[in-house]
């Protein structure tokens, strides 16, 4: 049964807090501060869109770990994270946005409170939601403890999934499934991009049967023509046009859990160049997932693709996939491990990755990606099932 209102069992969460625990031992760690929402609800369970203020997660090598944060968010805390009140804590609303305090301020007074002073505390410093003036107020009120820098701890022990985990990433990738379908069928010469979003949203927020949406860490990306050349663009108001590309950048989310899938339509008649590259990438595409296989490394499914592009003359450089799962915007990725030609992380059954090998070219963009589960046994299992090519629409 799950704890409280959070989407797990307490012995999920146990799992997950004695592995963070053994490698905050092997970092030599006393005190974890955990900052990034995702690594937040990873431990404790808590959902709330609250990470616009400081807020965080306090774990110690005993007990619960401690959910810290503004106090009309500790509420939210109470309704969501598995842990008892006890272990939440709100400081008051005059330290936010205050240029008279701060609230590391109020989290050293904890922290003291706690007994953890002289002591080794581990923090996210090269985090999105950990800024430089947090970081600077928390060394200058806690001068006896020697803060280290813990980035990405927590993130390395989310990279294998439980079952748990994997069931809620296959009930995203049917959501992914639905929009990718909305948006292939709605693109259409004379349709608005911003109006072609809106169904994409619709799609993805009411979900499939009882699979509700919840709102993606990234928005729907979807340039045409040359914005497609670039790979974040996001839309405007602009019509969509004959004898252009589009591709789109989605994902279903179900209780924070992705499944990013990517896939690109010509209207009208495409160039020869660009249904030569679609060839490339389908056969680098089926290399990679051949070589995703449980014992390799993140490097072999990168090289395997690149090497089918080389083959076909076609030059392509830097990472081709990241992990992903649980995430809070701005990014779906774990980041951690990644799929390129330098990274030496041995893959394991259930490890799940968006396999990402598109190609922006000088006139256009092909963005055909999967999101993948590496099994015990064999290549890696797309979990997504919408059919893999360049989508022609005359």
């Amino acid at each position: 049964m799950p704890a409280k209102n959070a989407p797990f069992s307490r012995h999920e969460y146990d799992r997950r807090i004695a592995m963070t625990r053994a490698a905050m031992q092997d970092a030599g760690l006393d005190l974890l501060f955990v900052t990034d929402p995702s690594n937040q609800a990873w431990l404790t369970g808590y959902d709330g869109w609250s990470f616009y203020v400081h807020q965080g997660v306090l774990l110690g090598l005993e007990g619960d770990p401690i959910w810290w944060g503004r106090y009309m968010d500790s509420v939210g805390a109470n309704r969501t994270c598995w842990m008892e009140a006890e272990s939440i804590h709100g400081y008051a609303d005059n330290y936010v946005q205050s240029t008279e305090r701060h609230p590391m301020q109020d989290l050293a007074k904890h922290i003291r409170t706690l007994g953890f002073e002289g002591v080794r505390i581990g923090v996210e410093m090269d985090n999105y939601y950990y800024s430089a003036k947090a970081h600077l107020v928390l060394v200058q009120e806690l001068p006896q403890v020697q803060i280290k820098d813990a980035t990405a701890l927590v993130n390395w022990q989310r990279l294998v999934k439980s079952e748990d985990e994997i069931g809620f990433i296959r009930k995203a990738a049917r959501i992914s499934e639905k929009i990718m379908a909305t948006a292939l069928d709605k693109a259409a010469p004379g349709v608005r991009k911003n109006d072609l979003v809106a169904e994409i949203f619709h799609a993805g927020i009411t979900g499939v049967g009882e699979i509700w949406g919840d709102y993606p860490a990234i928005v729907p990306l979807t340039p045409s023509g040359l914005d497609a050349t670039a790979a974040h663009l996001t839309w405007d108001g602009t019509p969509m046009r004959e004898g252009e590309a589009t591709f789109f950048e989605l994902s279903g989310c179900y209780r924070r859990y992705h499944a990013p899938l990517c896939r690109t339509i010509f209207l009208g008649t495409p160039p020869q160049e660009m249904l030569d590259a679609e060839q490339a990438q389908l056969e680098g595409i089926s290399a990679g997932l051949e070589a995703a296989r449980a014992g390799n490394r993140t490097c072999d499914i990168a090289n395997a693709f690149i090497g089918v592009l080389q083959k076909h003359g076609i030059h392509r450089e830097g990472r081709c996939g990241y992990p992903i799962g649980l995430s809070y915007p701005p990014d779906w990725g774990e980041r951690s491990a990644s799929i390129r030609s330098e990274d030496q992380t041995v893959l394991q059954p259930g490890m799940v990755f968006h396999f990402m090998p598109a190609l922006w070219m000088d006139t256009w963009g092909l963005e055909t990606t999967e999101t993948i589960l590496i099994t015990e046994n064999g290549s890696a299992e797309a979990l997504c099932d919408v059919e893999r090519k360049l989508f022609v629409k005359s």
